[in-house]
């Protein structure tokens, strides 16, 4: 009889154990989640930049062919749109000598907003909270802390 009351009290976990795995799991889960999310948000950055890029050199080509960024019959800065889940794109400057194209993050990347120009001057103009911009603000920043 000793043997089988022995035998059972071997059987499963004590809520000690239980408890301690709670909270190892927990502790855990409490710095994976956030590095995680930093991974999928530094994931999604390229999209802006990698356009922005795009939208750059398709100025560029503009200009070599008619000398100018706005000249007429041109689509310029709204030649290239395209659907992008986390940032929208526009052109808040269009001259004949100058253009300035614009990355504002929408979604879970709200806060962001990358801008550059006919100069190729990068600026990362807002981050959202947790983040911080460059310093010297001359470039897209790419992870928390203000690295680009």
């Amino acid at each position: 009889m000793t043997r089988t009351l022995e035998h059972r009290r071997r059987q499963g976990f004590t809520l000690i154990e239980l408890m301690v795995a709670v909270a190892v799991v927990s502790i855990l889960s409490a710095v994976a989640l956030p590095s995680y999310r930093d991974y999928v948000t530094r994931g999604q950055i390229p999209q802006a930049t990698s356009r922005l890029a795009i939208r750059q050199a398709t100025m560029e080509r503009f200009f070599q062919d008619n000398r100018a960024y706005d000249a007429p019959g041109s689509t310029g800065c709204a030649a290239e749109s395209p659907d992008n889940a986390y940032f929208d794109f526009s052109c808040s400057t269009q001259t004949a000598d100058a253009y300035l194209l614009v990355a504002t993050g929408k979604g879970s990347m709200a806060g962001f907003a990358y801008t550059v120009d006919q100069n190729d001057v990068k600026h990362t103009t807002s981050v959202p909270g947790g983040w911080s911009l460059p310093s010297p603000n001359n470039c897209w920043v790419t992870k928390r802390g203000g690295a680009c």
